[in-house]
């Protein structure tokens, strides 16, 4: 009798809407300090929304679209989001890099 086929768990991207594997979004998170951080490990405790990996999709959200903040039921400002964006677009240049 063959094994079974384990099922990937899958997310949407707040910005984009499309249903992607978990490991190929990058995941936000709300901490419950009120910190919004990168989440690399996808492990981090908190709220969590997921952003595609391509570049469109992190620069639509800093163009104002606001969906980060509704994925995240808080208040996101501009300053916390292009911090957000530096960090995760020098992340994903690193691990391209590798």
């Amino acid at each position: 009798m063959p094994a079974p086929v384990k099922k990937k768990p899958q997310r949407t991207c707040v910005v984009c809407r499309t249903k992607r594997d978990k490991k190929d979004l990058l995941r936000v998170v709300l901490t419950p300090e009120g910190e919004i951080v990168y989440d690399p490990s996808g492990r981090m405790a908190g709220r969590g929304s997921y952003l595609c990996r391509n570049e469109e999709c992190i620069k639509a959200e800093l163009r104002k679209s606001g969906r980060l903040a509704k994925g995240l039921r808080h208040q996101v400002t501009s300053e916390e989001l292009a911090v957000l964006a530096e960090e995760i677009l020098k992340q994903a240049a690193e691990a391209d890099d590798k």
